[in-house]
């Protein structure tokens, strides 16, 4: 990274997505783990064993807190409606849930996780993934970042569950991404258009950023201040319009972030830096290592 360059980061905030529950009747334990919030008090949330879920059914979670089951989703899942006692829903469920690692950690989270699974400039609550990549970012590293005369600008994008999801198809084009919120702002919009029209490199800090910047880009490499939901899929072959270096984690074989940086770089070298990755014993996957892509 060189001065002036223009390193871009994905400012979401992991909240304690994996609550317990139990049948209002016949106090079955259910888990329930929140995907997103749809509007007020309700909530798209995946539950554990689904067959014992059905619409009407009320889960306790507390004396105070509840969710009546109202609908079922084409992906499995399900939208309930909260009831709680109290100002604020959120803290409510903050109080309560666990940090909601990844399916492929085998073990469950610890006090330890809340801090380590979340970034140092994590501030906007949403996610119930981390943008791994960021992980790396001391504050320490941070402010040499700046000293040495780098550019950072923040935006947020949701990381959701479907970031783990294996492509299942042979033809990339049906497979269909998950959508996940995101938000792109003028000031961030602004530094972008200048560090492009000034030659500057855009330097993305994880395969949400850049999922987020190519999905607001534009005609004539410029992007526009957005918020709103993207189901961008990226893969090979793909002409980035925004994204000059990535910095991403080495992911998982037949994911859609696998793709994205197979696209992003030629596959073969891709390969070979796994290969060599592997050879060297790196970490792969949400707490491993990183590399940079230029």
């Amino acid at each position: 990274m060189r001065k002036n360059d223009l390193l871009v980061l994905n400012n979401t905030r992991v909240f304690p997505a994996r609550l317990f529950a139990s049948k209002d009747r016949t106090e079955a334990k259910v888990e329930v783990f929140l995907l997103r919030e749809l509007a007020n008090d309700l909530w798209e949330v995946m539950v554990r064993p689904a067959r014992k879920v059905r619409i009407g059914n009320k889960l306790m979670f507390t004396s105070k807190l509840m969710c009546d089951v109202i609908d079922n989703t084409v992906s499995g899942g399900r939208v309930v409606r909260f009831e709680f006692d109290g100002d604020n829903l959120h803290d409510a469920i903050d109080r309560i849930g666990t940090c909601p690692l990844p399916p492929y950690i085998n073990r469950e989270a610890d006090l330890n996780d809340k801090k380590r699974y979340q970034t140092v400039y994590a501030s906007e609550r949403g996610a119930v993934a981390a943008p791994t990549a960021g992980l790396h970012f001391t504050s320490g590293l941070i402010k040499k970042a700046e000293q040495k005369g780098i550019k950072l600008e923040y935006i947020t994008l949701h990381i959701g569950l479907g970031t783990f999801r294996p492509v299942q198809v042979e033809d990339l084009n049906r497979h269909q991404m998950d959508s996940e919120y995101f938000e792109v702002s003028p000031k961030t919009a602004l530094a972008i258009n200048q560090a492009k029209k000034r030659y500057r490199k855009i330097i993305a800090v994880g395969t949400s950023t850049v999922r987020a910047l190519e999905t607001i880009a534009i005609s004539g490499f410029q992007v526009t201040p957005k918020r709103g939901w993207t189901d961008k899929f990226i893969y090979p072959p793909y002409e980035f319009k925004m994204v000059d270096k990535m910095i991403t984690n080495f992911h998982a074989p037949k994911s859609t972030l696998m793709m994205m940086v197979s696209a992003f770089a030629d596959r073969d070298l891709i390969i070979k830096a796994y290969r060599e990755a592997k050879k060297n014993k790196y970490g792969f996957l949400s707490y491993g290592d990183a590399m940079m892509i230029v």
